[in-house]
């Protein structure tokens, strides 16, 4: 059975060091839960407690599952794995002592922090790319990742391709899953990101199903991605403009997706994520749209 969930970054509760300022956890949690949630992600680090019984209780409190946690690191900087490493097994440890044991780690890039990926969100070229020795680091940085966390906790590692940072495109996420262990790197398939970085969503389905073990539902307004071409936004700038539009109001065939899903016989969570930067827009009125879109389709 699909479950529906809702994470901390469709508030505005973002990983980047960002003005503005999103609602506390608590109203948060609340507004997902009023709004027809069953889950949730911890957000970054901090957000939510970080005292595995408080963290706990709260999402008691709130009937809420914790289904992930969003982990950043540079992993094209082989000198930033051990640093990657601790942080991811500190974030593991939380959810797992807090109960979440079958929550993942989401594990992604260090978005927003290489000036010419930020710049050029949404219209990466191969020569923004990375090197071939670059891309063996990233893959052997990602494995480590998830082996440690594998290892210590028994619990399971996702990638999160990500606009914004490296592996945006479909032809670098064919890379990096072609440079990995499939039984230990799974792939969080983020509907919105593929579609703003020039794929199609539900041609990543089909093409990498057997590794997807996380989805986040999130459409793709392609007018306002034509004018960040046109006008040179860079990642922010397009997410402020709503490139990460209400679902149902984009590109991404949603419809199809959840067909595919439908027929896959799909039984995990799907998160829904509508980017906004802290303290922009609606969140709760977006998230209770959302919610009955997905009804709409049957879920």
């Amino acid at each position: 059975m699909i479950k529906i969930a809702n994470a901390p970054c469709s508030w505005g509760a973002l990983e980047f060091d960002l003005k503005g300022k999103s609602l506390g956890y608590r109203e948060v949690l609340s507004e997902m839960v009023e709004t027809g949630y069953t889950g949730t992600e911890l957000g970054d680090w901090g957000f939510m407690p970080t005292h595995p019984q408080q963290l706990q209780a709260v999402l008691k409190e709130k009937t809420l599952e914790l289904l992930g946690a969003f982990v950043p690191v540079a992993l094209w900087d082989e000198k930033a794995h051990p640093a990657g490493i601790e942080l991811a097994l500190k974030t593991a440890g939380l959810m797992f002592d807090a109960g979440s044991k079958n929550a993942f780690v989401v594990l992604a890039d260090e978005n927003g922090s290489v000036e010419e990926r930020v710049k050029n969100a949404g219209r990466i070229t191969p020569e923004m790319g990375l090197t071939t020795s670059q891309w063996e680091i990233f893959a052997s940085g990602a494995e480590k990742v998830a082996k440690a966390v594998k290892e210590k906790y028994g619990m399971r590692t996702v990638f999160h391709h990500h606009c914004g940072g490296y592996v945006e495109t479909p032809a670098e996420l064919d890379r990096l899953m072609e440079l990995t262990d499939p039984g230990l790197v799974g792939l969080c398939l983020d509907t919105g990101h593929f579609a703003f970085g020039g794929g199609n969503p539900v041609e990543a389905l089909e093409k990498y199903y057997s590794r997807i073990w996380h989805v986040h539902f999130k459409d793709f307004d392609p007018k306002v991605g034509q004018l960040a071409k046109e006008k040179g936004y860079d990642y922010f700038r397009s997410v402020e403009e709503g490139v990460f539009c209400e679902l149902g109001k984009g590109s991404v065939d949603f419809q199809a997706v959840v067909a595919f899903l439908n027929e896959k016989k799909y039984d995990g969570w799907i998160v829904v994520e509508q980017d906004v930067l802290p303290g922009m827009g609606s969140p709760k009125k977006c998230a209770a749209h959302n919610r009955q879109y997905i009804q709409s389709l049957g879920l």
